[in-house]
């Protein structure tokens, strides 16, 4: 019996003692957790910013076109250098020679700029003119100006959405451009540009051709012009890939 009485007060002093170490000592599961230091969070959860990093729906092409070397293939600016180097090759693109080639026959078939004459000698002087007012067009437009006023002269393109909201793109283009910085403002360059290149052509084309009239009348073509190559610029990756040879000729990056 007092075997049994002391056995009994052994188990109720462990269990008592249990239970006093359970209050001092909480499990484990019922600690705070430990104070982690604050991260950062993941990229992917980052607000991204617009797409190629450029205010608007703008794309960018995969690689150089020697067709149209003013398509954009970086977001970034371009340094002055950069522009006088793509002055150059625009100057000497296919579109700038096949147009500048169009317009001499043009001129000769329909007999304007008569002080050049006819024949052979007359089409290379008015081929020789159009070449010259393109490049110096381009000087202005691409080059001085926006090197000066700190202007993107690139051409962006949409690239997607339909037919009337490129084509406005293209059109909107031929009187706003981008900024260095990704904003838009009213296109200086491209319609300064082309009214210098036309009053620096009246120093070598006929006399007929050089009164105010003539000048505006042939500023008024070339910006024709531009909003129509404007639309080819815009489509002509789409073309390259309805061609499929966009392995050799520039298609849009992929997203």
């Amino acid at each position: 019996m007092r075997r049994t009485q002391v056995l009994l007060a052994a188990g109720v002093f462990l269990l008592l003692s249990r239970a006093t170490l359970a209050q001092e000592k909480p499990e484990p599961a019922t600690l705070p957790d430990a104070p982690a230091p604050k991260q950062e969070p993941a990229a992917s959860a980052q607000k991204t910013p617009e797409k190629n990093g450029s205010q608007g729906p703008f794309e960018l092409i995969a690689r150089r076109s020697w067709f149209y070397p003013d398509l954009a293939r970086t977001a970034g600016p371009l340094t002055a250098g950069q522009k006088f180097k793509l002055f150059l090759d625009t100057s000497l693109s296919p579109p700038q020679i096949l147009t500048s080639a169009a317009a001499a026959g043009i001129s000769e078939a329909r007999g304007t700029l008569a002080g050049y004459g006819q024949g052979g000698e007359g089409f290379g002087k008015r081929f020789g003119s159009s070449m010259a007012s393109n490049a110096s067009s381009h000087f202005f437009g691409t080059f001085l100006l926006p090197a000066v006023l700190r202007e993107d002269p690139r051409y962006f393109v949409r690239g997607s959405g339909g037919w009337k909201a490129r084509a406005g793109h293209a059109l909107l283009r031929t009187v706003v451009i981008r900024t260095d910085t990704g904003a838009n403002k009213f296109n200086i360059p491209g319609t300064a540009g082309p009214l210098l290149a036309e009053g620096l052509a009246n120093t070598y084309l006929p006399d007929s051709e050089r009164t105010a009239g003539k000048t505006f009348e042939r500023f008024g073509i070339r910006i024709g012009f531009s909003a129509a190559n404007n639309l080819l610029r815009e489509y002509w990756p789409s073309i390259v890939k309805g061609l499929r040879i966009d392995k050799v000729a520039p298609g849009l990056q992929p997203n």
